[in-house]
């Protein structure tokens, strides 16, 4: 089973059962990432998927969406969840920035136990429905309440069935993040990030070998500069309007400066040095619903703690300086507008908040 820094490491022996340790690099070796989830659906009717996936019931507060802030493809689903207004329909339960390798603790709740699921780790809700379940323990997983067992961790269909499955409960006003007429262009784009720029970084940080790492480095920055040259014209990735497209991208360039430009060795430029993306990415973070989800520390703590094998000495960085986030960034010139017909999401809802001295401010 190939290993990332969203789902846990498998236990060597007993004496590493309650330790962060696991290995992410394997020598000699290209990092490939283990994409088997659990397929099952979310549907309003609860039919199957079109591939014959498991179908579950749409209905409000039956689910707890489970997602880590330290982890990028969690942070999607948090996004996606705000900017359609879907707290009242899914409730959310958010583990720490470290973990074990038995899976993701709830180690910030009151005494350590998800006050919704009364489990102490994600890998309870796994094992209640596949005991023994020998893949990843990943996080953003979708759990039903009622039995406490997992319904889903495959994370790019969430995002998509909160958009289009779960439209009786958008907040008035929701965006359309994955509209039919655009569906064609945004799944193009949406593949080459995915597999050069959100999986890129992990495939330069976890290479083993530096024939590896070469390869990964170079697609992963012909992939930036094709990025950097699409924004140059267009204020977002697809359309005029924000999207599922940006929503992917997004969660990958905040963690670029802060992660992989230093612990993953994407090195050649900083997110800052790169004029249009940088802009886009800001213009994106001061925008409700993405700035608003995003824990600096707790995104550090968790690479630079967890990835023992490539930080051994678990050394957390002090930089680098967020202000930045918050300049200015001209991006209306380019026309757009962010939320199309609809309108920007309310506060963040109590609890949900990002810690003080978490965000760009600190």
């Amino acid at each position: 089973m190939s290993q990332e820094t969203e789902s846990t490491p498998t236990a060597t022996d007993d004496s590493t059962e309650h330790s962060t340790r696991g290995a992410y690099v394997t020598g000699g070796a290209e990092f490939t990432r283990d994409t088997n989830y659990i397929e099952d659906r979310i549907t309003r009717d609860a039919a199957p998927g079109s591939n014959g996936e498991p179908g579950w019931p749409v209905e409000a507060g039956r689910y707890r969406l489970i997602a880590a802030r330290a982890c990028p493809w969690a942070n999607r689903t948090v996004i996606v969840r705000r900017l359609l207004g879907l707290e009242d329909a899914i409730s959310l339960g958010q583990p720490g920035p470290t973990h074990d390798a038995r899976s993701w603790t709830f180690d910030l709740d009151p005494g350590g136990v998800d006050p919704v699921l009364g489990i102490e780790r994600i890998q309870d809700a796994y094992f209640k429905r596949f005991p023994g379940y020998p893949r990843g323990i990943t996080v953003p997983a979708m759990v039903d309440i009622p039995t406490g067992e997992v319904v889903t961790n495959n994370f790019p269909q969430i995002t998509l069935d909160f958009s289009s499955e779960w439209v009786d409960f958008h907040r008035p006003g929701a965006p359309k993040l994955y509209p039919e007429h655009l569906r064609g262009e945004i799944d193009q784009v949406n593949k080459r990030v995915f597999t050069e720029v959100n999986n890129g970084v992990y495939r330069c940080g976890f290479a083993g070998s530096q024939e590896a790492y070469d390869k990964a480095y170079e697609r992963l920055w012909t992939a930036l500069d094709w990025l950097e040259e699409r924004l140059s014209s267009q204020r977002y990735l697809v359309g005029d309007s924000i999207t599922e497209a940006d929503v992917r991208l997004f969660t990958t360039l905040a963690r670029f400066d802060p992660v992989y430009h230093g612990h993953f060795k994407c090195n050649r430029q900083k997110l800052s040095e790169m004029p249009n993306l940088w802009g886009y990415a800001r213009d994106l973070f001061q925008t409700p619903g993405f700035g608003d989800t995003i824990d600096f520390v707790q995104i550090k703590r968790h690479y630079y703690v967890v990835h023992e094998d490539i930080n051994p000495t678990g050394i957390v960085p002090s930089g680098p300086d967020l202000r930045g986030w918050l300049e200015d960034h001209d991006r209306e010139s380019l026309g757009g507008r962010p939320f199309g017909d609809g309108t920007p999401p309310g506060p963040v809802r109590p609890g949900e908040e990002v810690a003080a001295g978490h965000g760009a401010e600190g």
